[in-house]
């Protein structure tokens, strides 16, 4: 009952076949008759008590020496218990390389309002990039270029920021009358990440949106962004990180992952420079080493049929 959800499941799985990344993350009730207590408190036990040496505390709006002692109470007389090296490494040591692969899943999937979903999607680099690499990662220039492509559906009540100016509300919601939504996402893991456009039309009109969604991505590596796209992507980008942050929710959430990934948190002024150095040139570099890697198509609907195959995308891209 939630297609959009179910098409970036499926374009996951096609990205990284074989892969840890492209397992599966919803799930059916009969798909959770396996699990139970014990099953839990298994691991419980492997992941998260048996790995204090990768447990990150962190709180927001607490006393740092407050913070300590709890802690120490609840935490310190946890030990390391030894693994095998065959185990599971959160820090990404034992990853298997070259996880990326592209390729295509469709599927006849009876839709409520008739509408075809389909999703396009190419690897970038992931979280660990701009931990090694931070002067030239491609993270914070990625996360620009998402927001200056925007996009959502076709219904929206406006207001600021909502997005109205983004490339793919003005390009593609505005210009194409069977397109029900288009909007841009990225998804990043440790060694890799997916920059793609998702979308829904008529199935007679699938086809078209493929095409649109890939004209976009080719444009990306053909011609600079202006200056006017660039400045009001960035400002908004800005604003989302700043307004999310003031929910401390959101604070000890976002200390306690970089600390996890980085071993360090960047705090908001340098963010924000990041922001503000990404240039069109970064924009572009991005979109031609996306478009150079295999694509992955997702597409859900009643029909698929008028859906581009992967071999045929992949023509478009390499011809």
């Amino acid at each position: 009952n939630a297609p959009d959800m179910v098409v970036l499941e499926k374009l996951q799985n096609a990205a990284y076949r074989n892969h840890p990344l492209g397992g599966q993350h919803l799930y059916n009730d009969n798909d959770l008759s396996g699990l139970s207590k014990d099953v839990i408190l298994d691991f419980r036990q492997k992941f998260l008590l048996d790995r204090p040496q990768e447990m990150v505390l962190a709180g927001a709006g607490i006393e740092h020496e407050k913070l300590v002692e709890l802690g120490e109470r609840h935490f310190a007389h946890l030990t390391q218990k030894s693994t095998s090296e065959n185990d599971y490494n959160l820090n990404g040591t034992n990853a298997i390389s070259n996880a990326y692969s592209g390729g295509e899943y469709r599927e006849e999937y009876k839709s409520v309002d008739g509408m075809t979903r389909v999703a396009v999607a190419f690897e970038i680099e992931g979280w660990n990039d701009f931990n090694t690499n931070s002067s030239s990662s491609d993270l914070v220039p990625a996360c620009v270029l998402q927001v200056l492509l925007g996009g959502g559906s076709s219904f929206s009540a406006g207001g600021p920021g909502k997005g109205m100016y983004s490339r793919l509300y003005r390009e593609v919601l505005n210009r194409y009358y069977w397109v029900e939504a288009a909007e841009a996402f990225t998804m990043f893991h440790s060694e890799s990440g997916l920059l793609g456009i998702k979308g829904a039309a008529p199935m007679t009109k699938s086809k078209d949106l493929v095409r649109v969604i890939c004209e976009h991505f080719a444009r990306l590596a053909l011609y600079p962004v202006n200056d006017l796209e660039l400045s009001r992507a960035k400002n908004m980008l800005k604003c989302n990180v700043l307004t999310q942050l003031e929910s401390r929710l959101v604070l000890f959430e976002d200390i306690g992952r970089q600390v996890l990934t980085y071993g360090h948190r960047e705090g908001i002024h340098e963010m924000c420079q990041r922001i503000d150095s990404v240039s069109a040139d970064d924009i572009m570099r991005i979109a031609k080493k996306a478009i150079s890697t295999p694509p992955t198509l997702s597409s859900i609907g009643d029909d698929v049929a008028n859906v581009p195959t992967f071999d045929e995308v992949n023509r478009w891209f390499s011809g």
